[in-house]
């Protein structure tokens, strides 16, 4: 492997274990105004008389897009590049694999590593390595680091965003604390006690059994607590003491597994927290029903959101937690130096009409200029945003008529961020400590199959974790998964990938 080369895996808690979150993309230490010289002449297509359908299947991001006129990104797009774009959000992945199953092909489609690697080798994405020259500006933009992680055997497949910022804490709800006497958990046993109290205690003061303690999506929930055993999320790899681990191999996950079943057991864990897809986990925290959840800031500040559970609960006060201290230091889960927090490609059929074709390179060379990058970040200014005290601040108008699922390229993440959150909940998740991890950097071997051995995983944890599966089993349960789905390949591939980085020796 060229050591110039950075293949990544685009993997959240080990494989395909996606959390939505509105408007998560960007890299603040990028060029904003590098492809700024380009002249946006150079980004029109070059017969303009001629209409272009394009077609985007794109992450919701757990959003739907304004209706008719309010639609203004794509009112705007569509004038300035001669185009009627449709994004089609998805909400489940399925839905892609169902449309490729189908030869139903869109013309530009979300993938993750792993959907990028199989498409890309099953001859269903455009290769874009020929055709650099053509999106030169959007190349630029995103960055050289960036454009490897869409790289498949050598070959660049997918067009990544911009870096973005972790975004994940616990939360706690501070006026239940405040009701209950209790100060803000920072360690392990405080955060059980927490829980429990919110769970038991009535913090809510309506003389009603019906509150729990802790939420989240899925089994990712359970990732800062993981973390603070010094475990990274499932399948993860990263470093201790210079030696490569994978989360499921590491000798402190059983001990991991054995407090959050003690959670579990005590009945402080939100009991729909297996089945809190999308934004249920949220559902569930701005309804009063849970006092603690592991979410993202952009969700938890964003003025709807407050509005929404202010209207249910004026009183709630929502604020970040720090880094749970346990067994195996202070981590609040994990960060994945090589991930991508979104990626475009382009299906191959594209290639058999030339000026389609061009038209996609003309998009996404458009929203590389500072104008076209403006306008998918921040919309239209003075009417979506202005500029005060050389800050931009949005107007009530844009949550109405914009969309970030049309950031195709990602953003200034830092300047995005200021205009629509807090600063001081940026601030405190950027400065959070997580395991680092490099699933982002490793290729999938050719026999491994990574579905088999993400649902295996996910299925067995389950049964550990809510007591289902005796946690004296983990031994078998880690020789079925090395042998019966060949996560050894896994093991072995990453160690060698990792030493050919130099980031392991």
């Amino acid at each position: 492997m060229n050591k110039n080369k950075r293949f990544t895996l685009f993997l959240a808690g080990g494989l395909l274990i996606t959390t939505v979150l509105a408007g998560c993309a960007g890299n603040p230490s990028s060029n904003s105004n590098q492809a700024g010289n380009t002249n946006n002449a150079d980004h029109k297509a070059t017969d303009n008389n001629k209409r272009f359908e394009i077609e985007v299947l794109t992450d919701s991001g757990g959003i739907q897009l304004p209706e008719g006129e309010n639609d203004r990104l794509k009112m705007l797009l569509d004038k300035q590049l001669n185009t009627d774009l449709k994004l089609n959000l998805f909400t489940d992945y399925a839905q892609v694999n169902l449309r490729y199953a189908g030869a139903n092909y869109p013309d530009m489609v979300w993938v993750n590593r792993v959907s990028m690697q199989e498409f890309a080798r099953k001859g269903l994405l455009l290769d874009l390595t020929p055709y650099l020259d053509k999106l030169a500006p959007a190349t630029q933009f995103i960055g050289e680091e960036n454009l490897n992680k869409g790289m498949v055997d050598g070959k660049v497949y997918g067009i990544s965003k911009r870096a973005s910022i972790p975004f994940f804490n616990i939360w706690v709800r501070k006026d239940w604390l405040d009701h209950l006497g209790l100060p803000v958990p920072t360690t392990l046993e405080q955060f059980f006690e927490v829980a429990k109290a919110f769970t038991e205690d009535d913090p809510d003061g309506n003389n009603v059994n019906d509150t729990y303690g802790y939420t989240g999506g899925e089994l990712g929930a359970f990732d800062p607590i993981y973390s603070a055993f010094g475990v990274g999320s499932i399948g993860t790899f990263y470093q201790r003491d210079g030696r490569l681990i994978n989360s499921m191999y590491d000798p402190n996950m059983p001990a991991a597994i054995a407090f959050i079943t003690s959670m579990i057991n005590a009945g402080v864990v939100d009991p729909d927290l297996l089945a809190n897809s999308g934004t249920s986990a949220e559902q569930r925290a701005f309804q009063g029903r849970v006092g603690m959840i592991w979410h993202g800031f952009p969700r938890m500040t964003h003025p709807d959101r407050v509005n929404e559970y202010k209207a249910v609960h004026p009183d709630a006060e929502w604020i970040q937690i720090p880094a749970l201290k346990g067994p195996g230091g202070e981590f609040a889960g994990t960060w994945d130096v090589g991930t991508s927090p979104g990626m475009h490609a382009i299906s191959k059929s594209v290639e058999k009409d030339p000026e389609k074709l061009q038209r996609v390179f003309d998009m996404l060379n458009y929203m590389a200029t500072p104008e076209g990058a403006s306008l998918v970040a921040h919309g239209e200014e003075g009417r979506h945003w202005n500029r005060e005290d050389g800050k931009i601040v949005r107007t009530e108008l844009r949550s109405k008529e914009h969309a970030f699922v049309y950031q195709l390229l990602g953003r200034d993440e830092m300047e995005y961020l200021q205009s629509g959150y807090p600063a001081e909940a940026i601030k405190f998740s950027a400065d959070t400590p997580r395991i680092e991890t490099y699933n982002g950097l490793l290729d999938i071997p050719e026999a491994f199959n990574p579905a088999d051995a993400e649902r295996y995983m996910l299925e067995e944890m389950a049964k550990f974790l809510y007591g289902k599966r005796a946690l004296g089993e983990y031994s078998d349960f880690l020789s079925t998964l090395s042998g019966t789905f060949n996560y050894q390949l896994m093991l072995d591939s990453a160690e060698k990938s990792l030493k050919e980085l130099d980031i392991i020796k």
